[in-house]
């Protein structure tokens, strides 16, 4: 057999199982990669399984992880080490090893890209923690602070200045360690650069420069690179321009060493005193006079703050009116204001009499009459007695009306008086405050002695008949069932009686009770009004029974149904009776008769064993009531 027909038989042998397969149905096989769907041919040949195609036809863009940059050129049995290809992670950490040792989290993307392990300064320029990166910090590799990738420290490492930057402290220029210099390098530092250093005065000291201050060298006031200055005062920098000042002589007048109290830092000039801080605030035309005027011989110190030290000879001076002559007292603020002599006011509310009303137009001379402003009375009278003497309606004098003109009227005026009636002895109230005063105050009598009712209403007490007032002995003070309102409606208050009107007495009419008008003398006993009614009950009969007259032994005022009665002879409510019996006839036998009762009918005790059982038993005689003769409390024994 040529080498060319060798060939074709063993085409021919390869060929037969796939034909003899196209004619028999294919035996149902399990993928052993698992849940792939796609036809076997993409990645292997028709050879056999190994090795797979050079090229094979899977798109791994069309799965739930595309591969980007180093990860596309990476054998896929590098990953997928199980055949089952969808059995893989897509963390990082499922391939790559943290070096870091957990430091910086399991995500790796944070800080590095498919590009390569090489971080990107873009990619942490945020530096998301504790200490973001700005400035100059910025551009620094991660080496620089976090030395090794594999041994450094990523967490923990202290945010403090001095543990990246201890030899630059300790080596600048301006020895910071000595001159104890914060150990917190922001405070004069930018993140830019060393150079160009600030220090803010205002927030780390003491003393915050302003004015002329801010414009100043630090070797103006540090001299000799000495930061720690042991004070801040004024006085320790400018000793020499305070001794050196002679307008005014600062020394001399006894001035504060504290600048501020009058410098400003901006400069010497334009100095101000507030003189609010001393004793004597000056104000109205004391703030225009020159210190001199006050402060003779450049005396600050021990000048006197009483008007009259500065003002005596205006008080001497004064005529209108006689400061002096009158004893106006030297306090000239008691009058005056600092904005000027006029206009004088007096607070005469300082005094013992304050002015109001028509008094406040009224000149003072009209009172303070030959300039007598020290021994005036302040009584009414004093003034307006002659007001007092001359009035007719009514006359005051002959009514004996108090000379206290305030009683009636008000400083307003004369009109419209009016009298307190409730600082008598007779308050005004309901229908007497609508009466002129003439009503009662006949023929101008204003002393009236007598404040009962009958001294004005006598005749109509007499004339009344809806009861007769004077026949039934109703007493003359009409307050007792009369209201200051009216006459009408009137109410009697039976309660102030001996007898309490109470239940279903208080809707009976009066003459149901006071017969023929008659109210005095009235019996208050119940029988004297309930005769009939205790006559003519027959459940039980009241009469026969001898039942006690007195209603409210069994009855009260509210119903005659519901009545109770004491049985205080015999306990039948408690001891051995008690629950005992139903009704009253239970041991009444009689309805006629309370009186009579039988013990026997309930305790049904035969004649043959009660009498053999008291022999010896004085005066027992066997009967209806023996039994209560010797047991009056219906105990044995």
């Amino acid at each position: 057999m040529t080498r060319g027909t060798k060939a074709v038989a063993a085409s021919l042998l390869i060929l037969l199982p796939l034909l003899l397969a196209q004619q028999q149905p294919r035996a149902s096989l399990q993928s052993p990669h698992g849940d792939l769907n796609m036809p076997c041919e993409n990645c292997h040949t028709f050879t056999s399984w190994k090795p797979i195609r050079s090229q094979p036809d899977f798109n791994h863009n069309q799965t739930k992880y595309p591969l980007r940059g180093m990860h596309s050129g990476v054998s896929c049995r590098e990953c997928h080490s199980s055949l089952i290809f969808s059995n893989v992670g897509t963390k990082c950490a499922d391939c790559h090893a943290d070096i870091h040792r957990r430091q910086m989290g399991a995500n790796c993307e944070s800080c590095h890209t498919v590009k390569g392990w090489r971080v990107s300064l873009q990619s942490i320029s945020q530096h998301q923690n504790r200490f973001p990166l700005v400035a100059a910090h910025a551009t620094l590799d991660c080496e620089s602070c976090h030395t090794g990738a594999a041994t450094g420290q990523f967490l923990g490492l202290s945010t403090q200045c001095l543990s990246c930057h201890q030899k630059d402290y300790q080596t600048p220029v301006i020895d910071h360690k000595a001159l104890g210099f914060p150990t917190d390098c922001t405070v004069c530092h930018s993140m830019n650069s060393w150079l160009g250093a600030k220090f803010d005065h205002n927030k780390f000291t003491n003393f915050p420069l302003t004015g002329v201050h801010a414009t100043l060298d630090c070797q103006a006031c540090h001299t000799n690179n000495n930061f720690q200055l042991a004070s801040t005062a004024c006085y320790s920098c400018h000793a020499k321009d305070y001794t050196g000042t002679t307008n005014p002589n600062h020394v001399q007048a006894g001035f504060p060493q504290n600048c501020a109290v009058c410098h400003s830092t901006s400069s010497w000039q334009g100095a101000t005193f507030d003189h609010s801080m001393t004793g004597f605030p000056l104000t109205g035309m004391h703030t225009s006079v020159q210190c001199a005027q006050c402060h003779v011989n450049n005396n600050y110190t021990n000048l006197p703050t009483d008007c009259a030290s500065c003002h005596m000879k205006d008080y001497n001076s004064t005529t209108n009116p006689n400061h002096k002559a009158s004893g106006f007292p030297t306090l000239c603020n008691t009058c005056h204001t600092t904005q000027g002599w006029q206009p004088a006011t007096f607070d005469h509310s300082t005094t013992k009499f304050p002015l109001t009303g028509i008094h406040t137009t009224v000149q003072c001379a009209q009172c303070h009459i030959n300039n007598n402003y020290t021994s005036l009375p302040t009584d009414c009278a004093s003034c307006h007695l002659k007001d007092y003497n001359g009035t007719t309606n009514p006359n005051h004098k002959a009514s004996g009306f108090p000379t206290d003109c305030s009683i009636c009227h008000t400083t307003m005026g004369w009109q419209l008086a009016t009298f307190d009636h409730s600082t008598t002895g007779f308050p005004l109230t309901g229908f007497h405050t609508s009466l002129q005063c003439a009503s009662c105050h006949t023929n101008g009598n204003f002393n009236l002695t007598v404040n009962t009712c009958a001294s004005c209403h006598q005749s109509d007490y007499n004339s009344t008949n809806n009861p007769n007032h004077a026949s039934a002995g109703f007493p003359t003070t009409c307050d007792v069932c009369h209201t200051t309102t009216a006459w009408t409606p009137a109410s009697f208050d039976h309660s102030k009686t001996p007898f309490p009107l109470t239940g279903a007495h208080v809707s009976v009419a009066c003459s149901q009770c006071h017969i023929n008008t008659v109210f005095a003398g009235t019996p208050t006993d119940c029988y004297s009004c309930h005769k009939a009614d205790y006559q003519g009950v027959t459940n039980p009969n009241h009469l026969a029974a001898q039942f006690p007259t007195t209603c409210t032994t069994c009855h009260n005022t509210s119903s005659w149904l519901g009545a109770t009665f004491n049985h205080t002879w015999f306990p039948i409510y408690s001891g051995t009776h008690a629950g005992k019996w139903t009704t009253c006839a239970d041991c009444h036998v009689n309805a006629t008769d309370y009186s009579a009762f039988s013990c026997i009918t309930c305790h049904q005790h035969s004649q043959s064993t009660v009498v053999p059982a008291h022999q010896g038993v004085r005066n027992f005689v066997y009967g209806p009531t023996t039994c209560y003769t010797c047991h009056p409390t219906g105990n044995g024994g």
